[in-house]
């Protein structure tokens, strides 16, 4: 099924490229985040195909509308997907937009793609199959995280905009190699051992992690919350608590974590 997923996302990132080039037409939705006419063209395209690939297989989109809560939460197996992650990296075209398409199987992610369509850019996996990387025309290749060096951890964050909890953390850290990136391509920098840590304190959504906690975990790391407990998915409340995306087993980063 995953080769169909790559498809389908490929199919997607085909949509949205389509309108990159020419002005963003930006609609603002009810929590203020822009919605463009690639978010919709993406999300129509995803829904077309997941619903007739597999049609017994409920699909819950950030853009899906008027799905009760008590019915998705009778959901044991669905697709997870945003569309585009990164509506303002598209809107300033710094090609750092995704889409993403997870599995969740009893709240746990299965199967995930992650794709950056700007630079052809492809992350996938599926559980017990590893998790790879495909750039362009080159044929895929096996990722796994990196050996961490606890002196000089790699982090995902920003010194100019990190939120006062990073910044806490990174004051423990004087010596750490910030590395920046947009949308869910964060968790996939620590997937192929290019990152070691990614904290993530600000909202989410369990669309914005579901793909990309699946090729994280498939590569070696984890995506956990703040006490320890693996990010669990068909939650009622779709917004994603505090999380920490960890490549190596040896960085306890729980000793870094600011204390409220």
């Amino acid at each position: 099924m995953i080769e169909d997923i790559r498809q389908i996302a490929a199919e997607a990132g085909n949509a949205i490229m389509k309108t990159y080039d020419g002005p963003a037409e930006i609609e603002s939705k009810e929590d203020d985040s822009p919605l463009t006419q690639a978010d919709r063209a993406a999300h129509d395209c995803i829904v077309t195909a997941l619903t007739q690939l597999t049609p017994d297989i409920p699909v819950l989109s950030e853009e899906s509308e008027g799905i009760p809560t008590e019915e998705r939460l009778g959901w044991e197996r669905f697709w997870l997907v945003d569309p585009l992650d990164g509506t303002k990296e598209f809107i300033k075209k710094t090609g750092q937009f995704t889409v993403n398409i997870a599995l969740i199987e009893n709240g746990e992610p299965t199967l995930g793609v992650v794709l950056a369509p700007a630079s052809d850019l492809e992350y996938f996996a599926a559980r017990g199959n590893g998790a790879f990387k495909r750039l362009g025309q080159a044929e895929p290749q096996p990722i796994k995280i990196a050996e961490a060096d606890k002196a000089k951890l790699r982090i995902v964050a920003s010194r100019d905009h990190a939120g006062p909890k990073v910044a806490a953390m990174l004051e423990q850290l004087p010596d750490a190699e910030l590395v920046s990136m947009g949308s869910s391509l964060k968790f996939c920098l620590v997937a192929e051992g290019a990152a070691d840590l990614y904290p993530r304190f600000v909202p989410t959504m369990e669309w914005d992690t579901g793909a990309a906690q699946c090729i994280l975990e498939q590569a070696g790391g984890a995506v956990c919350t703040l006490d320890g407990y693996r990010l669990a998915y068909g939650r009622e409340d779709l917004r994603n608590p505090s999380i920490i995306a960890a490549g190596h087993p040896t960085i306890d980063w729980k000793s870094l974590l600011p204390s409220d």
